[in-house]
């Protein structure tokens, strides 16, 4: 027994050269293609777009007071959003994009490979074209440019059509509502409460400060297919500051923007905002509807108005993030009871600029028709 098996090994090897000398005699056969790994979905991965350029762009523009980055931008390209590309930089590694000022000259370079938007009479103007292994050179002149001392740069958005949502706390939850802090009486049981006003407040934690803001529980929203409650609308009633924290706190409005009365409300003052607004289309699938505008009284809303989103944090909204707005024309009937549904047309596009859990805040940049509540929003 032992004999044999010793004798085995030897049989493989002078079996194995013959072998493979006859595979080598045969033409190779076509390897079958391999198959798709299991459980992926590149469908679920957004597409990107390319640097789409405008027609009969500007060659040269002065920036003037009451400009933005994202109108400059809208001059140049179809998707403003890719401002980072036109200018040649990493949007990544710039934090605060706010350095273009009135006054300052901008050139479109088209001298390169790829569009680029570049700032006169600055030192580093110019890239290197990798292309070609050439040097851009900017030639520069000695020029004087007036610029007054209170000059700001120019912002991303329009800050005024923001700046209201930024510092009140406009979506509770409903366990937020349950534990907010309540008027439960006034110095001299008026009916009506207004600035100047001493009031007494049940509820108040010493432990997160004296600056508070007035509200009332306002719309409840749904999410128009699942029908989850997403949070509670705090209508702003204005500011209030603690004079004596205790079991019942003495509390002095500081102002009122709307009559404040007795069961209303305190939420603690959130912090000035300091957000830079990188615009950037989302790195994964978003896909939501148009719940509400900032005003319940509003159907349709046009540019630069504010709309709610049914998507937040929970669902990888970010601040700074461009969604398409999309609408359905209807249906076509067919006959015999069947229809079929109009594709969605893109008609304008949006920029989040505050989120919450569940919902987050979008200002419409560009519409070419009225926005709807329960027009759909997803990546441009």
């Amino acid at each position: 027994m032992t004999k044999i098996i010793s004798v085995i090994p030897l049989l493989i090897g002078l079996a194995l050269p013959a072998a493979l000398l006859r595979a080598e005699d045969q033409p190779a056969e076509p390897a079958e293609p391999m198959a798709p790994a299991p459980n992926v979905t590149p469908e679920a991965e957004p597409k990107t777009e390319p640097m789409a350029m405008q027609e009969n762009v500007p060659p040269r523009y002065v920036v003037v007071k009451g400009d933005t980055l994202w109108g400059i931008s809208s001059r140049y390209l179809k998707n403003p959003w890719k401002w980072p590309e036109l200018w040649g930089i990493n949007k990544d590694l710039v934090h605060n994009p706010h350095w273009i000022y009135p006054g300052d000259v901008l050139i479109l370079d088209l001298s390169g490979a790829t569009p680029r938007l570049r700032l006169e009479g600055a030192p580093d103007g110019g890239t290197s074209r990798w292309y070609g292994s050439q040097l851009q050179v900017t030639e520069l002149h000695p020029q004087i440019r007036s610029q007054a001392a209170t000059t700001t740069p120019i912002p991303m958005i329009p800050a005024k059509a923001i700046d209201p949502f930024l510092t009140r706390s406009l979506i509770m939850e409903p366990g937020q509502l349950a534990g907010a802090p309540t008027i439960v009486a006034n110095n001299d049981q008026r009916v009506v409460i207004s600035a100047g006003d001493t009031t007494y407040v049940r509820g108040l934690n010493d432990k997160k400060g004296d600056h508070w803001q007035v509200f009332r529980p306002g719309r409840q929203f749904q999410d128009p297919k699942t029908r989850e409650i997403l949070g509670f609308q705090a209508v702003y009633l204005g500011d209030a500051d603690v004079m004596g924290f205790g079991d019942i706190s003495t509390v002095h409005i500081a102002s009122a923007r709307q009559e404040i009365a007795l069961g209303d409300r305190l939420a603690l003052a959130p912090p000035m905002q300091n957000v830079s607004y990188m615009p950037h289309a989302p790195a994964r699938m978003i896909d939501g509807q148009v719940i509400a505008g900032s005003d319940s009284s509003v159907f349709e809303l046009g540019t630069f108005s504010v709309v709610m989103l049914n998507r937040g944090a929970r669902n990888g909204v970010e601040v700074g993030q461009v969604l398409g707005l999309f609408h359905s024309e209807g249906q076509i009937p067919l006959g015999l009871n069947k229809v079929i549904r109009m594709p969605e047309q893109r008609y304008g596009i949006l920029l989040v600029f505050r989120v919450f859990e569940k919902m987050s805040f979008g200002l419409v940049m560009s519409s070419s028709r009225p926005v709807n509540v329960l027009d759909r929003v997803r990546n441009p």
